[in-house]
């Protein structure tokens, strides 16, 4: 579904120019679970802002389903975004006048979608992440495992092609943290594609698959049972 190939990241300081990125190849299949793995300043912010079309590389190409995702215009690129990425971030980013419910609605919104019809999708985006009893409490009524559950949903709504989720339990509990690490592998188990960005090795491990990063460069990933080895 995801091919990178010869991705290279570098920002301008004065006339040096400083690498982040280094030759990145990788390539994530539809259905996937996979965490990309690193401390702070490894990259992975870099990576994953590249993945979900907030930048663009120096160079190297990155394909979704064969179409080309560096050639197209800013436009373009805001409906990939809306219709194909959730987004999940560590500070939740929900908008706290808004209920749960008209929360989740939003990208639905942007997406031009009728108000019944929005209602109902995001009711039943709710109800997937167990918050049927949720839907008309504000974030200020709602526990941080409860937000990220919202946001969650909200990245759901739109049916996306891959939810990206960064640092996804950074900001809580043990207990909430492993509620939403235990959403994402059921959500998974239903065919969502899902792609991690976490420096936590115990969070990582959730995933099939992790891939490191340091350095800027991918170092190696491990599969499947390798992971609880």
């Amino acid at each position: 579904m995801i091919r990178l190939s010869n991705i290279d990241k570098s920002y301008k300081l004065g006339k040096e120019e400083i690498p982040i990125l280094k030759n990145i190849e990788l390539e994530i299949e539809a259905g996937e679970f996979l965490a990309i793995m690193g401390p702070s300043g490894s990259g992975k912010s870099t990576l994953m802002n590249i993945l979900g079309c907030l930048d663009k590389p120096t160079s190297g190409s990155y394909k979704l389903d064969e179409m080309d995702m560096l050639s197209g215009r800013e436009s373009t690129l805001a409906t990939i975004r809306n219709k194909q990425i959730g987004f999940v971030f560590q500070t939740f980013h929900l908008l706290p006048r808004l209920t749960a419910l008209q929360n989740v609605e939003l990208p639905l919104i942007y997406n031009k979608i009728k108000k019944k019809e929005r209602r109902m999708r995001a009711t039943e985006a709710l109800e997937k992440v167990g918050l049927a009893d949720r839907v008309s409490f504000l974030p200020t009524r709602l526990s941080g495992g409860q937000k990220q559950r919202v946001a969650i949903a909200r990245a759901l709504v739109n049916e996306p092609k891959f939810i990206l989720a960064d640092e996804p339990t950074g900001a809580l509990d043990t207990k909430s943290s492993e509620q939403i690490l235990a959403l994402f592998s059921e959500l998974n188990k239903e065919g969502v594609t899902i792609i991690m960005i976490t420096h936590d090795r115990e969070v990582a491990e959730k995933a099939d698959r992790i891939v490191y990063i340091r350095d800027g460069e991918l170092l190696h990933e491990e599969r499947g049972e390798s992971l609880n080895a």
